[in-house]
């Protein structure tokens, strides 16, 4: 049975090399802590290689970028799924760093290294407004701070479930309601959507338009001391 060769840093250099010669590339092997350098007329070219796409890869390759706007990392091409989230997030922060991005492919018959994407001025003054106005939409939407940032598997309290909380209140406060009177009460737009879907299971139509909190929403509720106490504040404010 034969071994396995270990994948070594130095084995991306010659494909690499012999791209960037087709191209009409002077290369030259580690050149003033360069792992690359690539030279035409007056351009300058620095390449970085690393096994794996590392913090320390990019904080090298940006040190580089003090020598030329030209900087490439090189990486062996990964394995998992070139579409997958993961590799388009990378892809995105090495282009934020304006660095260029070089994968080098290896079978038993070739070497062949391809640029992912070269380096490039990065916009950061584009904003996707979409993604910006639903998260300003769902701080807007809730009453206070519930959740404790970068806690994993823990339930986290949004707008929507607030909204939810509000109206079980309020039907466990005054008995049988309309969305309508829910609404001139102050629970928001989403009132009929939230009643009818009743994605927690936290209310019952009793009859057509009319609705009360269930069992299980009076039970639940318990667990949320302090939002209901806010919204019977709210609640009563309304009234006055």
């Amino acid at each position: 049975m034969t071994e396995t060769k270990k994948l070594l840093e130095a084995d991306l250099y010659k494909p690499i090399q012999t791209f960037f010669i087709k191209e009409g590339y002077e290369v030259y092997g580690e050149v003033k802590d360069c792992d690359m350098t690539a030279v035409k007329d007056d351009e300058l070219v620095v390449i970085e290689l690393k096994l794996t796409l590392s913090v320390d890869l990019l904080v090298q390759a940006t040190k580089r970028q003090r020598i030329t706007d030209l900087v490439y990392i090189a990486i062996p091409k990964p394995k998992y799924n070139l579409r997958s989230k993961r590799w388009t997030d990378l892809c995105h922060l090495v282009r934020r760093l304006e660095l260029g991005l070089i994968v080098v492919s290896f079978t038993a018959k070739r070497k062949r290294s391809e640029i992912i994407f070269h380096p490039t001025p990065f916009d950061r003054k584009k904003h996707n407004k979409r993604k910006r106005e639903n998260v300003l939409k769902e701080i807007n939407g809730r009453s206070a701070d519930f959740n404790i940032g970068g806690s994993n598997r823990t339930k986290i309290m949004t707008a929507y479930k607030e909204n939810c909380i509000q109206i079980a209140c309020y039907l466990e406060q005054c008995g049988p309601l309309s969305p309508k009177r829910l609404t001139q009460m102050g629970t928001g737009g989403k009132t009929s959507s939230i009643l009818q879907k009743n994605f927690y299971g936290w209310f019952e139509r009793v009859k057509r338009g009319t609705y009360v909190i269930s069992v299980k929403g009076i039970e639940e509720l318990k667990q949320y001391p302090e939002l209901v106490q806010y919204y019977l504040e709210q609640m009563k404010k309304e009234t006055e």
